[in-house]
C-alpha cells in the first residue's frame, strides 16, 4: 500500500454565513480508530444538513469533525483495530457524522456499504444519506408494507427521489409534491402515481381523490409549518405522519381532536446523532433488502450535477435555489 500523506484538502466553514465562508484548507489525514476505516474519497454527497451546518444552524455531533459532508464513496486505504468485514481496497459508500468534504475520511466500518455494481463513484456517493434516512422512516417509523399509500414532499430532492422510486420497489403507491409541474412530472417518470404542483394544487384534496376518500397512510414530510395541519388532513385513519425536517418552521399548532378521532401517529426522527450500531443495522437492512434493487436498475440514482471539492460554493448555492432533481455530489 503506497504510504498515506499527513495532509489533505478539506472543506471548512471559515465562519457562519453564506456560501463563499466555505473555503479549501489543509488539514492532518484523519486515522481510523478502533472499529473505524479511512476512505479516499472520490465524490461526497451535498445534503441540506450541510447548508443548515454552515449557517450556524445545526452543530455537529460531540466528538464528530467540524468539516461537513455525511456521505462518500471511495477506497478504503486503512483499517483501525477491529475493522474486520472490509479489506483495503473495498470500494465503498459511506455514511458519516462529518468530514465528507474531503480528499480523506474516517468512518465506522459498519456505516460503510459496497458501491453497488454498475454505479461510479460519483453516483454511490449520493445513495447513504438519503437511502438510510427514508428506510429508518418510512419503514422502521411509519412501519411501511406494500399496497399503502404514501405521500412524500420534497419529492425532486434527493429524499423525495429515493423515496419515490424505494415506495414503488417495495410495492406501495407513491403520490409526492414539487414546485412546479415540470417538476411533478419528474416525480411521476420516477414512478409517483401522481406529482402535485403545490404552488397550484391542493394535495389534501388530490390525495383524497386519488385514495377514494380513505386520506394516505403514510407522510414523509420535510416541509412541517403550515404543511402539519394540512398533513392531518390528507392522512387516512390509523395514518403515520413522519417529519424529517421543518422547511417551514418547526413550531406550530395541531388539531389534537383530529388525532384523536383519526388514531394518527406523529412521529420524526433526526439520523447525524444515532450511535453506529444503530445505523450499521439500518446499513444491514439496505444491503439485503435495497441493494439488490439498486443493482438490478429497480432503483436507480437521479444525479442533478456535479462540482470540484473545490467548487462547494457552488455546489451550496444550488441546494438553496431549489432548482436541482435529485442528488448534488462533489468530485475529490
Amino acid at each position: 500500500m503506497t504510504a498515506l500523506p499527513q495532509t489533505m484538502t478539506a472543506i471548512e466553514i471559515a465562519t457562519p454565513g453564506e456560501a463563499d465562508v466555505l473555503r479549501p484548507s489543509a488539514r492532518p489525514v484523519p486515522a481510523p480508530a478502533a472499529g473505524e476505516v479511512l476512505i479516499k474519497v472520490a465524490a461526497a454527497g451535498v445534503n441540506r444538513p450541510d447548508v443548515l451546518q454552515r449557517q450556524g444552524h445545526y452543530a455537529p455531533p460531540p466528538g464528530a469533525t467540524d468539516i461537513p459532508g455525511l456521505e462518500v464513496a471511495g477506497t478504503v486505504v486503512a483499517l483501525g483495530f477491529g475493522a474486520h468485514h472490509l479489506n483495503v481496497g473495498d470500494q465503498v459508500c459511506a455514511l458519516l457524522a462529518g468530514g465528507g468534504y474531503a480528499e480523506y475520511c474516517a468512518v465506522p466500518a459498519v456505516q460503510c456499504l459496497p458501491v453497488p455494481a454498475g454505479l461510479s463513484f460519483e453516483e454511490a456517493a449520493g445513495l447513504p444519506e438519503t437511502f438510510f434516512t427514508v428506510w429508518s422512516n418510512l419503514v422502521d417509523r411509519a412501519h411501511f408494507t406494500p399496497g399503502k399509500t404514501v405521500l412524500i414532499h420534497g419529492g425532486t430532492s434527493g429524499i423525495g427521489t429515493t423515496a419515490i422510486q424505494l415506495v414503488k420497489a417495495l410495492g406501495g403507491r407513491a403520490f409526492a409534491t414539487a414546485g412546479s409541474y415540470d417538476k411533478a412530472h419528474a416525480c411521476e417518470r420516477l414512478g409517483a402515481e401522481r406529482g402535485i404542483n403545490y404552488q397550484l394544487e391542493d394535495f389534501v384534496q388530490i390525495t383524497k381523490e386519488l385514495t377514494h376518500g380513505h386520506g394516505v397512510d403514510i407522510i414523509l414530510d420535510m416541509v412541517a409549518g403550515d404543511y402539519v395541519a394540512r398533513n392531518l388532513q390528507a392522512a387516512a385513519v390509523d395514518g403515520v405522519i413522519v417529519n424529517i425536517a421543518f422547511l417551514r418552521g418547526a413550531k406550530v399548532e395541531i388539531d389534537i381532536n383530529l388525532v384523536m378521532r383519526k388514531r394518527l401517529t406523529l412521529t420524526g426522527s433526526t439520523l447525524r446523532p444515532r450511535s453506529p450500531a444503530e445505523k450499521g443495522a439500518i446499513a444491514e437492512a439496505l444491503h439485503a433488502r435495497v441493494w439488490p434493487l439498486i443493482a438490478s436498475g429497480a432503483i436507480k440514482p437521479v444525479l442533478y450535477k456535479t462540482f470540484p471539492l473545490a467548487h462547494a460554493d457552488e455546489a451550496h448555492r444550488l441546494m438553496e435555489s431549489g432548482a436541482h432533481i435529485g442528488k448534488i455530489v462533489l468530485t475529490v
